[in-house]
């Protein structure tokens, strides 16, 4: 059964990670699958990612993360998991977000060597993992998979992605977010180990993918239509998708606030020097309603759209300080089989035995 939650003492050290078995009785690879509604495809993915994982010949689990799913993706899962004793069962205790479930299966990815991230849908095709593994074995920390087409998207969406991914590069600073790249990657353990370190509650994975840094290098694929379902996210839910990226990534907005006011604080100078100059020049004529009408407008417009920047920083630093945890585990089932040496698979790659449940919630 899953210990009890204690929320975290003020001052206290962190919550503990799930605790993991021994790194000699650990998989080597771990595929983590968050999931929210997914009924309709979960047995597909299964079906597709199995024999790819197992051609590659090292000891792997599967994760899986059910964020809340009101239909029956927990009981898929739990029958996957009872028919597959590499398949691990991480289900959350309501939805808290794709990125938030993406960080709980990373929390309890076993793997000794590598994780593999992945969307269930199966528009990023399980084939593509091979490609992946092969370029982490010529010594690649981070290996994210590139789109090279998107199938199945509306010239619209990839449009705007297109536009974000500009944005994002040019704000960014020092740090680099790879253009039409999603979360499907693979990623060292060492690198798994920073980024884990990370416990933001407004988390953006791509751009804390490519914070932790480390020797990246892409994988060109071309992404394929949904396999069945439908997209769980709107163009609103991108939307507010994309401003958390932005200002969870960057400062930039505060900044264009700031520039903003010095401009019009500048053309407010101007304005009001003319206005003196027509005065002495030409007399006091009475200003028109119209202009006067504009100018308070436009300046009103302007100061909320600036405290509308300041309050989402603000809401951010609330949200941090309110010491949360990231997410609450209502069950965790890991992954329990003997292991059994692969003829390619390392010598440091041991049996698993079945191990007891992880700590229900992580920081």
């Amino acid at each position: 059964m899953s210990r009890p939650f204690t929320p975290p003492l003020r001052g206290a050290t962190p919550p503990r990670l799930p605790e993991q078995p021994p790194a000699g009785a650990r998989p080597a690879l771990s595929v983590v699958v968050p999931a929210y509604n997914e009924e309709e495809v979960l047995e597909a993915f299964q079906a597709r990612v199995v024999p790819v994982m197992e051609a590659i010949g090292l000891p792997f689990e599967i994760v899986y993360v059910n964020d809340g799913s009101r239909d029956r993706t927990l009981e898929i899962m739990l029958a996957l998991q009872a028919a597959d004793p590499r398949v691990a069962v991480v289900n959350l205790s309501r939805n808290f977000g794709k990125e938030i479930a993406l960080t709980a299966g990373l929390d309890h990815a076993a793997a000794t060597d590598a994780v593999v991230v992945i969307d269930a849908d199966l528009q990023d095709p399980p084939e593509v993992i091979p490609d992946l593994v092969a370029a982490w074995q010529r010594g690649f920390d981070v290996v994210y998979a590139q789109r090279r087409v998107r199938e199945g998207e509306t010239w619209l969406k990839k449009a705007t992605a297109s536009a974000f991914y500009r944005i994002m590069q040019r704000i960014g600073g020092r740090v680099h977010l790879p253009a039409n790249t999603g979360d499907f990657r693979l990623i060292s353990r060492r690198a798994l180990d920073a980024l884990l370190a990370l416990r933001e509650h407004h988390r953006f994975m791509k751009g804390l993918f490519a914070w932790v840094g480390f020797p990246s290098t892409p994988v060109i694929y071309d992404r394929a239509p949904r396999a069945a379902g439908t997209t769980k996210w709107n163009y609103w839910k991108l939307w507010n998708f994309s401003l958390e990226g932005i200002t969870s990534f960057t400062v930039g907005p505060l900044k264009v606030a700031t520039y903003l006011g010095l401009a019009t604080a500048v053309f407010a100078a101007i304005f009001g020097v003319q206005i003196i100059l027509r005065t002495l020049i030409w007399g006091n004529p009475v200003a028109g309603y119209p202009s006067l009408m504009a100018v308070v407008l436009f300046l009103g417009g302007v100061q909320l759209m600036t405290l509308g920047i300041i309050g989402e920083y603000l809401g951010r630093v609330f949200n941090e300080t309110k010491g949360r945890p990231l997410y609450i585990v209502e069950r965790h089932l890991p992954s329990g089989t003997t292991w059994r040496q692969a003829s390619s698979a390392p010598s440091g790659v041991q049996a698993l035995a079945p191990s007891g449940t992880s700590p229900a919630s992580a920081g």
